[in-house]
């Protein structure tokens, strides 16, 4: 038996799919009934409504452990997909409850419960920070704890340090980082909302580097990797490190919208994270754009995905396979 956690959300609910058309059984935890819905329309994109019965739905929370404990029952593999996903620097204490705390009690019932493999997901966000001479960040990059990091980047660190305790305890452990991860489905949530913001006609880009993958990718190299013997290893899982510029234009033709056309420098973009900061104190509304992601955006650094691609020979799709319009 194989629990999902998260699986209501956008790589869940597209490895639900992947694992029900392998003829797994399958248990997905779930906070909200009304998230199910979303799970049933990908069952659909992927003309796989049939499958979508065959998923036993258990109710709890990563942060509830009595939940947890109903849920493990049984389970001998463990795909950990919930996690909060924020930038905003009020939402700090919700970040290391949901991305820490819950996955030390995922990573606790693992053990208790003698799970054979956890998957964990992580993010791009939780690898190291590169050298004054370096361009490309490897699974080797070494974190420094000194640099510049948003709690979102810094719990999701915590996170790995959590799984990394659960393989010093006995757990068989995978860990996968991926990129800005694209897909159908969830179109006002997570990266998906980049798409949103070009069609709706957003004009500014910055000339850094973006790293994406599409979710079927995420979802099939994680399957690989727990169908591996592998253990006790992490994984950049990226499928293209594209100009931020180059991939806002892919993105507008594509959809058949107006090119964004207005470089923001440096100095703007200090000037936009200050507003955004003014505005979020004056309304109470959440930060959108932050500091640190007004640095990201002027970082060309590149993610390396040799080592998925040499360890389980993986092939990635191109931006044009995956972002379409449907």
């Amino acid at each position: 038996m194989i629990l999902v956690t998260g699986a209501t959300g956008l790589v869940g609910s597209h490895l639900l799919v992947q694992l029900l058309q392998e003829n797994e059984e399958v248990k997905a935890l779930f906070r909200s009934e009304k998230q199910i819905e979303k799970v049933k329309n990908v069952f659909s994109f992927h003309n796989q409504t049939a499958l979508f019965d065959k998923i036993n739905w258990v109710k709890g929370d990563i942060t509830d452990i009595p939940s947890l404990e109903n849920a493990f029952e049984n389970v001998t593999y463990v795909y950990h997909c919930a996690a909060l996903i924020s930038f905003d620097p009020s939402d700090e204490d919700q970040l290391r409850k949901i991305n820490i705390e819950g996955t030390a009690n995922v990573v606790n019932c693992c053990i208790d419960f003698g799970v054979k493999k956890l998957c964990h997901v992580s993010s791009i966000a939780a690898l190291g920070n590169p050298k004054e001479h370096e361009t490309t960040i490897t699974e080797e990059t070494e974190w420094n704890p000194e640099e510049l990091h948003s709690d979102y980047a810094i719990t999701k660190y915590g996170a790995e340090m959590e799984a990394w305790r659960g393989l010093q305890e006995g757990l068989e452990v995978v860990i996968v980082n991926p990129g800005v991860i694209f897909g159908y489905g969830f179109p006002n949530q997570g990266s998906n909302t980049i798409i949103q913001s070009v069609k709706r006609g957003q004009r500014f880009f910055t000339k850094g580097t973006i790293s994406i993958v599409s979710v079927n990718d995420v979802v099939k190299s994680m399957v690989a990797l727990m169908n591996s013997s592998i253990s006790g290893e992490k994984f950049i899982v990226v499928g293209e490190n594209l100009s931020i510029e180059h991939f806002l234009v892919f993105i507008a033709t594509t959809f058949g919208t107006k090119k964004p056309n207005i470089y923001a420098n440096k100095t703007l973009t200090a000037i936009a994270w200050r507003m955004d900061w003014l505005l979020s104190l004056l309304t109470g509304n959440k930060r959108k754009f932050t500091k640190i992601l007004a640095q990201s955006a002027h970082d060309t650094t590149a993610m390396s995905n040799e080592k998925i691609v040499e360890k389980i020979d993986f092939t990635f799709e191109k931006k044009e396979q995956y972002i379409i319009p449907v």
